[in-house]
């Protein structure tokens, strides 16, 4: 049978069984080991074990669970609503003030957290009843929230990009550095776009009142004295001396990306035992317990997802798919265009960790043959990716929104997010067309490659 057929085939099944309803890591791993038997020698099924290990057992994946365990910490302590609230009041006299205190709320999580979900969870919890109870729409509280907990697979430590490092054998520092431009730039793009509609909303507000219609809470003014805005300090402080403390030690070379994830680990317990008082086992328990399922998950996942890749790569499927794309003579911006529009598909149906482990051996030989930087493009696919968090029908992070704010309508915070989508496609184009964006940094304090 030609790689062709067998790569047909794969897909189709692959497919079909992910249809079934069985989770993504039984399932790429049901697929790899059918075809194993099927199409590989009888000597390979007894090389299964080996192969999986052999796959996870990488240095750098050491560092997911020990910032996993970082994130939880953090996510499942107050230092999510502090950190918005003390945000809230400092930014409270800016127009679109409170919009905007949930963008960098989420910023600042998802850097210290790497977790999509966490920082939707932590920061949406406090930040959408807040701006409801402001007079926002739900549908806009929504997509801010789940706009900005995109981040958290951008803005370093990312988990995607620690994936992303291995599966294209890039430096996971550049590729962390890298992710810090893009981050800023989102941050500014869905900040401009909360002061643009808070705006809106307050006219709209107005107009209402004016007219002799209800006085919405837009219209209240609400005042922090100055004491009280220094008194909400404290509490954020000690989060953002980790955050700096884990950067300096990963970019200044005194500590590799693993033991940098158990210093911020061990830090951010440190850290919520003397803010929080969170210190006996009954409390810590909860952060135990979801880092070990989580991480269990997600090695999962990356162990059947690198099997996956293995077999396709035996078969000559991932070879001859990426020699195909080759043939077809595409410029340069074409195969990008094609290679990100697969990426948008896909993210249709699966979560980014899939996504990477799946394509990288297709879509990274033609595109480093294209003369794309894989570092950049590691950046612009993660963007792409978090697009995936927030359309349908597997937007990860329309169905946290909907858990933690479960009477705003699925449909309202998917029309929320619709603007945000928009703005991560600008932020993508304008990659494209500066990509020192991204690449300035990581070649300024890691030198040009």
């Amino acid at each position: 049978m030609s790689p062709l057929t067998l790569g047909v085939l794969y897909g189709v099944v692959t497919i079909v069984v992910m249809c079934s309803g069985m989770p993504i890591a039984f399932a790429l791993g049901v697929v790899a080991t059918g075809f194993m038997y099927f199409f590989m020698p009888e000597s390979s099924l007894d090389t299964i074990t080996q192969n999986v290990y052999e796959e996870i057992a990488s240095i750098t994946l050491l560092s997911i669970p020990l910032f996993i365990l970082k994130g939880a910490a953090i996510g499942k302590s107050p230092a999510g609503k502090d950190l918005y609230s003390a945000i809230h009041a400092w930014l409270n006299k800016v127009p679109g003030g409170l919009g905007i205190a949930n963008v960098f709320a989420c910023a600042l999580f998802a850097a210290m957290a790497g977790s999509s979900p966490a920082t939707c969870s932590a920061i949406g919890s406090a930040g959408i009843p807040e701006m409801r109870r402001r007079g926002y729409s739900p549908g806009f509280a929504a997509g801010i929230i789940a706009a900005g907990g995109t981040l958290g697979i951008l803005l370093p430590p990312s988990i995607t990009m620690i994936l992303y490092a291995v599966a294209a054998e890039q430096s996971l520092g550049r590729l962390f550095l890298a992710g810090i431009g893009p981050g800023v730039l989102l941050v500014l793009l869905f900040a401009g776009y909360a002061v643009y509609r808070a705006r809106k909303e307050y006219r709209l507000a107005h107009a209402v009142y004016s007219a002799g219609g209800a006085k919405s809470a837009y219209l209240d003014d609400e005042h922090f004295t100055l004491a009280q805005k220094v008194e909400m300090l404290p509490r954020v402080l000690p989060f953002l001396i980790l955050l700096i403390g884990v950067m300096v030690a990963l970019y200044g070379g005194l500590a590799t990306p693993s033991e940098t994830a158990g210093l911020g680990a061990l830090l951010a317990l440190v850290l919520i035992a003397v803010v929080y008082r969170i210190y006996k086992p009954r409390e810590i328990a909860p952060f135990l317990s979801s880092t070990i399922k989580e991480s269990g998950m997600l090695l999962l996942i990356i162990g059947m997802s690198l099997l996956y890749s293995y077999v396709m790569s035996y078969l000559h499927i991932s070879q001859s798919a990426a020699q195909w794309v080759v043939d077809l003579h595409l410029s340069k911006w074409l195969l990008l265009a094609v290679i990100l529009g697969m990426v948008i598909v896909l993210g249709f149906f699966l979560p980014p960790v899939s996504i990477i482990l799946m394509t990288a051996p297709i879509i990274l030989p033609p595109l480093k043959a294209a003369g794309f930087d894989l570092i950049w493009f590691g950046i612009v696919m993660t963007v792409v990716m978090e697009m995936g968090l927030i359309h349908p029908p597997v937007g990860l992070n329309l169905f946290v929104i909907k858990n933690i704010a479960p009477d705003i309508a699925l449909g309202d915070v998917i029309k929320g997010t619709i603007p945000f989508l928009a703005l991560m496609f600008l932020a993508v184009l304008l990659l494209c067309m500066f990509p020192g964006i991204a690449t300035l940094l990581p070649d300024l304090l890691m030198g040009a490659k």
